[in-house]
C-alpha cells in the first residue's frame, strides 16, 4: 500500500516491532515504496531537535491522518503547597 497521498501531513502510524505494537506521530516526509519516514521537530533545553522514524511497509499496521496538535502533551498545572 502506498502512503504518498499523506506526504506532508501529520499522521499517526501504528506498527509492530517483534511482539510489540507501537505508535509514532509526526509529519510523513517520505514514502519510498518499501518504507515510510515520519519526522517530528521539537525544542529541548532551548535547542531545536528532529526525530525521524523509518518504518518498513511489512511492519505497518495502519497510518491515519491526525490533528496538528495531537502529540502535544497536556498543559502542566503548577502545584501549590
Amino acid at each position: 500500500m502506498a502512503y504518498s497521498s499523506l506526504l506532508g501531513k501529520r499522521v499517526e502510524a501504528h506498527y509492530r516491532a517483534s511482539d510489540l505494537h507501537l505508535s509514532a506521530v509526526g509529519t510523513l516526509v517520505s514514502d519510498s515504496g518499501s518504507s515510510i519516514v515520519l519526522e517530528e521537530r521539537f525544542s529541548q533545553n532551548g535547542r531545536e531537535k528532529t526525530l525521524r522514524v523509518e518504518i518498513p511497509y511489512d511492519y505497518v499496521i495502519r497510518v491515519v491522518e491526525t490533528a496538528e496538535d495531537s502529540a502535544a502533551p497536556p498543559p502542566q498545572r503548577a502545584l501549590s503547597k
